[in-house]
């Protein structure tokens, strides 16, 4: 029972596993804070840095009134049927962050939402940062080796301040039969930047959501990027949507897909509906063993001098490539595992070291799991 499991450190090895695959520290080295979730149980919001609040979602919004300003703002309640799920419950669970003004993470803040025994678990999380703040969060979302079935709705609104740079990076590691829907947006002001990162190459049942962002603040910057791989059995619907919105403003969506027999759907949206703005989005999947990656990027400009592009590429390895590494003394398998992983090994522009090797670490799992 969740009730059992106060800590990270209370879990089985094996879970305790599945955890430092989507980056999580059990013994919180190297992290700034550390917010843990089981089930419906909250069971740990702290902070370890001066400057960064952590708080359990109804805590925060018991201690500042102004907090109900940004609650339910940027994702309507409405928005379907997981929102209203998440709206509708009477005691909300989630986290908030608050990043204050000027404040700076030297190491990672780190969210664990761990699914034990519960059908739902629900969240709905806040970050704020403030005027020159620097945040770096990890969210870890697995389910336990004994959970069977599912499903995790998460809600999360991101509000990036002036001249703020925050980056959020979220591995997933669930079950077969586990499905999950976030639900997130984020705001960024004048010069601030939001760089959004998301690993997700373990088995899965079902996976749908669509990050948004309003880039409102002159000189605003997003970026998505998506490393997925869908195993037989898997579906997933995978997209973000970037609106510019002020001079300067400038989005990239970014996506790495590989099939090994299931479903991806991977969109990307981005309008430009002021002068001067840019964005492009690009998607490249690989068909190693039969399945489907369905690319639909878009876009849209509503004014002259908008610069906006898009490339999308699916296909599988070129054997000229196999046989070339082949040549340099490598099995075929040795060969098909290098293409792959150097596909997989996106270097993501901005990205601290420390968040880059928890990314490189969850392609390395998926490698010995033979993806």
């Amino acid at each position: 029972m969740s009730e059992d499991i106060d800590r990270m450190a209370d879990l089985s090895e094996q879970d305790q596993e599945r955890l430092a695959q989507t980056g999580l520290e059990v013994d919180l080295k190297n992290r700034s804070g550390s917010f843990f979730q089981v089930d419906q149980d909250i069971k740990q919001a702290a902070s370890l840095e001066k400057g960064i609040e952590v708080l359990a979602i109804a805590d925060a919004l018991e201690k500042y009134d102004w907090l109900q300003e940004y609650s339910w703002k940027l994702v309507p309640r409405d928005k379907d049927q997981y929102t209203r799920y998440v709206a509708g419950q009477p005691e909300p669970n989630g986290f908030v962050v608050i990043a204050r003004k000027g404040s700076r993470t030297v190491y990672p803040l780190q969210a664990c939402l761990f699914l034990a025994r519960s059908n739902v678990q629900h969240v709905h999380n806040i970050v704020i940062a403030e005027e020159g703040a620097e945040l770096h969060i990890i969210s870890g979302c697995a389910s336990a080796s004994y959970a069977k079935t599912g499903s995790h709705l998460g809600v999360t609104e991101f509000y990036i301040g002036r001249n703020a740079h925050v980056t959020s990076t979220m591995i997933h590691n669930w079950g077969d039969e586990i499905s999950v829907f976030p639900r997130s947006a984020s705001v960024v002001e004048e010069n601030g930047a939001f760089l959004s990162n998301y690993v997700c190459m373990q088995p899965v049942k079902r996976i749908q959501m669509s990050p948004v962002a309003y880039l409102k603040g002159k000189n605003s910057v997003g970026r998505f990027s998506s490393i997925v791989v869908s195993t037989s059995g898997s579906y997933m619907d995978l997209g973000s949507v970037a609106h510019l919105l002020a001079e300067g403003a400038s989005a990239e969506l970014l996506t790495r897909a590989i099939t090994t027999g299931g479903y991806i759907v991977s969109r990307g949206m981005i309008e430009g509906q002021v002068r001067n703005t840019r964005g492009h989005i690009e998607c490249k999947g690989l068909i190693l063993r039969d399945g489907v990656i369905h690319a639909i990027p878009e876009i849209k400009g509503d004014v002259v001098d908008t610069e906006l592009s898009h490339e999308a590429a699916v296909g599988k390895i070129a054997r000229d490539e196999i046989e070339y590494l082949m040549s340099r003394g490598l099995s075929e398998d040795e060969a098909t595992a290098t293409i792959i992983r150097g596909f997989l090994d996106v270097k993501i522009t901005g990205l601290p070291d420390v968040l880059q090797k928890q990314i490189d670490a969850a392609i390395d799992a998926a490698e010995h799991s033979g993806f």
